[in-house]
């Protein structure tokens, strides 16, 4: 194998995969990057067996072949040469990858690509196609929900579903549960309905940076998986077994109470409350005020922290219905409203002990629900 690639581009290759890089694996080869020189372009893939990110990269290739380093080496290595042109070449016998950038040299001792997980290519003609920024903004209204709590790896996952032309992705940690819809382009050819982690659509995400692009969503019968193919990469991860929760029951079918906010103002209101509330279990008492007269409602929204202070702001409202004064987490009441895409937000709650409903105004296709918190005495 020998390469000669831009810094940028390798640099830019090497951040895409690097996620994807095992830290615990007992398998060194996993710790590694597989750099493969095929079909004009530079191929770089990483996995840990549960996530394997590719991408391509343009390069000069002289020479074909493959090798596996480790990445950790290769990308501190890469970052110290910006604005060089980089050459590799590869040692077969050895398995030794020479690098070299202006006066620089260095070797990098790998490991056999042969002893790499295999990544076969998807049947893209089986997927279905969705466009980059929507289902960017899908992935970041709803991975925010799901748990950090390997115990019940369920809910690490977005319920993903594919009904005709309904897209729905589905995430909840058993605090707090958020549901996206979207209409497809086109009406699938068959259904879907599978819990991808909430690890591999935040990466996906990250990945998608061009907002006009088609990403392809695979999912191979009797795998197990799901495949995301980009222009210039691919994702590919487990799916996680097991029975997503009935969301039916969750979701509030009524309210007694629903208060129109300006998002922006609730969401700084929410911001200053998290200092004070970050030392007292989160906890932020939400007082709903309906108006009087021609006055304007208000929701009085205050935090207190034993040793440190307390914190009261006033945003105005409209209110329909009676006051309330009911308290939530505010890390989750700020990460909701920092997804909101309108200027305003809908809560929608009923008693101080009900879960708490939040909707976009003037969109349909996303809702938040909120359980609350014990406001004691």
């Amino acid at each position: 194998m020998k390469v000669s690639v831009p810094q940028e581009n390798l640099a830019q290759g090497l951040n895409i995969v690097s996620r994807a890089v095992s830290s615990r694996s007992t398998y060194p080869v996993l710790a590694n990057v597989l750099i493969s020189a095929e079909d004009g372009r530079l191929k770089l893939s990483a996995t840990d067996r549960e996530m394997g990110i590719t991408c391509w990269i343009n390069a000069k290739i002289s020479e074909e072949g493959a090798t596996t380093v480790p990445a950790r080496t290769l990308i501190d290595l890469v970052s110290t040469f910006p604005g060089e042109t980089i050459e590799l070449d590869l040692a077969v016998r050895t398995q030794t990858l020479h690098i070299k950038a202006g006066r620089a040299k260095a070797e990098i001792k790998g490991i056999d690509a042969q002893e790499f997980p295999p990544m076969p290519e998807p049947d893209k003609a089986t997927g279905i196609e969705l466009p980059a920024g929507d289902f960017k903004e899908m992935i970041q209204q709803v991975v925010f929900a799901a748990s950090k709590d390997d115990a019940r790896p369920v809910l690490t996952g977005v319920l993903t579903t594919v009904e005709g032309k309904d897209l729905t992705l589905v995430a909840a940690d058993g605090f707090r549960l958020s549901i996206r819809k979207a209409q497809l382009g086109a009406k699938a050819e068959q259904s879907m309905r599978a819990i991808i982690p909430a690890r591999a659509l935040s990466e996906v995400a990250r990945i998608a940076t061009d907002d006009k692009e088609s990403i392809s969503m695979v999912m191979p019968a009797g795998r197990g998986q799901v495949i995301f193919s980009m222009k210039n990469a691919e994702l590919r991860c487990q799916l996680v077994e097991g029975a997503f929760p009935e969301i039916q029951q969750i979701v509030p079918t009524s309210f007694k109470t629903r208060t129109v906010v300006a998002t922006d103002a609730f969401l700084k209101a929410a911001r200053q409350a998290e200092i004070f509330a970050r030392e007292s279990s989160h906890i932020t008492r939400l007082e709903i005020k309906p108006g009087e007269g021609k006055a304007p409602g208000v929701v009085d929204i205050s935090a207190t922290a034993e040793e440190t202070g307390s914190n009261d702001s006033k945003v105005d409202a409209t209110v329909e219905g009676n006051g309330v004064l009911i308290a939530f987490n505010v890390r989750y009441l700020r990460e909701a409203l920092e997804v909101m895409k309108t200027p305003n937000v809908a809560l929608e709650t009923s008693a101080p002990a009900a879960p708490g409903v939040m909707r976009p105004m003037g969109s349909d296709d996303f809702l938040h629900v909120i359980m609350p918190m014990h406001l004691g005495k």
